[in-house]
């Protein structure tokens, strides 16, 4: 193993920690969204978490292939849910066997919404900064263009 590839290894361990740091934050918040009651809480429940959802994928994404390039790991997490989010319209028994508890709704969801998508849209856009600053790149800094492809 040459000197880079310890270097890449251990930039590429360090990297996933900060990502498993990530989720375990994300992950508590969003799923501390779902069962908020206060004010605003259906708003909360329902919309809100839509953001956090795009967030994790993301994270996990780069988790498994951190060399990705972070603009597609961000669109194709986006195009995914948004997939995800049509699937609703179908009711196969399946889908309804995996959606009959929480943690399949949480991950397929229930109930088709238009209004979930701008959610999407921001927690696409979130996890696209967020993915950024993990990696710890500059957009001007021309290693974003070694080093983000994948």
């Amino acid at each position: 193993m040459s000197v880079s590839d310890d270097n890449r290894s251990r930039s590429h361990s360090n990297l996933r920690l900060r990502i498993v740091a990530a989720l375990f934050a994300v992950t508590a918040v969003g799923f501390s969204s779902k069962f908020y009651s206060g004010p605003g809480a259906a708003w909360a429940n329902n919309s809100l978490a839509g953001a956090f959802y795009e967030i994790f994928w993301q994270l996990a994404v780069l988790f498994c292939a951190p060399r990705a390039r972070i603009e597609r790991i961000a669109v194709g997490v986006f195009v995914g849910t948004c997939a995800i989010e049509f699937l609703q319209l179908w009711h196969p028994p399946v889908l309804q066997a995996i959606r009959a508890n929480f943690l399949g709704r949480a991950v397929l969801g229930s109930t088709f919404a238009w209004s979930d998508f701008p959610y999407y849209a921001v927690g696409s856009l979130a996890g696209w900064s967020l993915l950024r600053r993990l990696r710890g790149l500059d957009y001007a800094s021309p290693a974003l263009v070694g080093e983000s492809r994948g």
